[in-house]
């Protein structure tokens, strides 16, 4: 299980995995704290948690290792989409996408997404962090707040830029090394246009209207740094934290209205653990939800009408349902280029319209084809580069539903993409702007030609675009943050009406950040440990 940086290199290893062993051969009726979900936020609750070497955290993951080259090489993060680290999400068929039911593929293992993403570093703008700060009424949201967060837990390697970037923290983040001729090429299309270009995508330039750059990566030495690797792998070999993976947690056990513990399949058998001071919910958008109704935490109708006693009515369980659609614009290599680091180089995120002061708009090069499953039968280059470009705030919202009260039933997601008219005028500007970048001088010597869309218009244009919409895996906001009727937990992240029981993960967001959801959800880890430890003095 050694890893880039990893403590004392094989040494470290054998410890790590023999102190597991041991700790996970012998489980505690109850723990500290019960962590559920060892991805991006998980990892980082769980690791700040234990660092307190009197407290005893266990730490439950429903896949299983992280130690694979489909996980640690950076170029292989697609081969994991489908396989056993997906765990296959499959939306509605939706009318307003032709009638298609979209892949919505989530990480399962230890890392979560954070092991079989893009590894893109993408912090969000200003104004998402100050919009949670004003849903939350809770100023510790805010972007100043947020921004000493994230120089506390970078380990930025790029130039130095001690205003917005750290050095020193757990979490590697660099630039991308020696890109691809065809990421330096949308750079200088972005300044054809006069869309500005940064040193870095983390710093000004979320701030305003937006701009272009080389992606941030926690990629080091050529290896994927997933944020399990970076806060919880080099504590394995502690006493005081337990990893159990191949654990699919089914419910929130409860002594009233109080959470006591969990219930979770492993091995065959169903255990319950307790936790004497409190759970943690971090297991996405997704299944976050799922396991609260399953516990009786929802809409106390619907949970009626499946038999699950009503616990605590949240109407807002599941509901709120947030991602950000895409819609892959592709090129023909005039000569084939081979993907560098992550096939994926350069960011971009534009305004759709004039008299914006946010981007709506978010963009990241890839360095081969990305079609939908109907728009590949519109012909794909063998050697290509494709705009995956989309929608950074978008205004259709979805909801999650039950179908049974068995964890083993997939849940009803209906996404709803483009359901709302907004997204369908701020999509065509979307796309109007890839052909624009992508048929601009700086591309010409690369690109033999526009394989899609081309120049459609019209109902044309409208048809692409419904067969072109994918998700951009950023599936978020589905137990949100705020003091309305349909919030699911406060500022403090504790669930309404519920003692010992919060959620960390991207669940909470009142809306989708602007961009890659990784880096925020590390946020919302480290916010998490925070107000946990300050509630119990530790």
């Amino acid at each position: 299980m050694s890893s880039p940086g990893a403590p004392d290199g094989n040494d470290f290893a054998r410890r790590a995995e023999e102190n597991q062993a041991r700790l996970t051969a012998d489980l505690k009726p109850d723990y500290d704290f019960v962590v559920c979900g060892a991805g991006a936020s998980g990892s980082v609750v769980a690791r700040r948690l234990a660092e307190n070497p009197e407290v005893q955290v266990l730490l439950l993951e429903a896949g299983g290792s992280d130690d694979a080259e489909s996980v640690l090489d950076p170029a292989l993060w697609p081969t994991n989409l489908g396989g056993e680290r997906d765990w296959g999400f499959v939306a509605e068929p939706n009318a307003h996408l032709n009638g298609r039911a979209l892949s919505m593929a989530m990480g399962k293992g230890l890392g979560g997404g954070s092991s079989v993403n893009v590894m893109v570093w993408a912090r969000g703008h200003r104004c998402d962090w100050d919009a949670f700060a004003a849903e939350a009424g809770d100023a510790g949201w805010g972007y100043e707040s947020v921004l000493d967060i994230y120089r506390r837990i970078e380990n930025w390697r790029g130039a130095p830029d001690p205003a917005y970037r750290g050095s020193g923290g757990p979490v590697w983040v660099q630039p991308a090394h020696d890109p691809s001729p065809v990421a330096l090429a949308m750079l200088d299309a972005a300044r054809e246009l006069g869309i500005p270009t940064f040193d870095n995508p983390n710093g000004r330039m979320m701030e305003g209207p937006g701009g272009a750059a080389l992606s941030d990566m926690l990629v080091r030495d050529g290896r994927r740094v997933s944020l399990f690797r970076a806060y919880v792998h080099p504590w394995l070999d502690r006493p005081n934290l337990t990893v159990l993976t191949d654990a699919l947690v089914r419910r929130v056990t409860f002594d009233g209205c109080r959470a006591e513990g969990v219930e979770f399949v492993h091995a065959g058998a169903v255990r319950t653990i307790g936790a004497r001071a409190e759970v943690v919910l971090s297991m996405g958008a997704i299944h976050t939800p799922k396991v609260l109704m399953l516990s009786g935490i929802g809409d106390r109708d619907e949970l009626g009408a499946l038999g699950i006693p009503s616990v605590q009515h949240l109407p807002g369980v599941g509901q709120n349902l947030q991602d950000h659609v895409s819609f892959g614009c592709t090129w023909e290599y005039a000569d084939p280029i081979a993907p560098r680091n992550t096939g994926s180089e350069a960011t971009l995120y534009w305004t759709s319209r004039p008299g914006l002061s946010a981007p709506d708009l978010l963009f990241c090069q890839v360095e081969f084809p990305v079609p939908s499953e109907r728009t590949a039968a519109r012909g794909v280059p063998a050697h290509g580069w494709t705009m995956f470009a989309g929608l950074a705030q978008p205004a259709s919202r979805g909801r999650l539903r039950l179908r049974t009260a068995d964890i083993a039933t997939p849940l009803a997601i209906e996404a709803n993409f483009l359901s709302d008219p907004a997204d369908v005028t701020t999509t065509a500007a979307c796309v109007e702007l890839c052909r624009a970048l992508g048929n601009a001088r700086s591309f010409r010597p690369y690109a033999r030609a526009e394989a899609m869309p081309g120049p459609l218009s019209g109902a044309a244009m409208a048809d692409y675009i419904r067969d072109a919409a994918v998700t951009y895996w950023h599936q978020s906001c589905t137990a949100k943050m705020g003091r309305d009727a349909m919030s699911v937990v406060d500022a403090a992240l504790r669930v309404y009406g519920i003692d010992g029981l919060r959620i960390a993960d991207g669940s909470i967001m009142p809306r989708v950040t602007t961009g890659n959801t990784q880096a925020p959800c590390a946020v919302i880890g480290e916010r998490a440990a925070e107000l946990l430890r300050r509630a119990h003095g530790l």
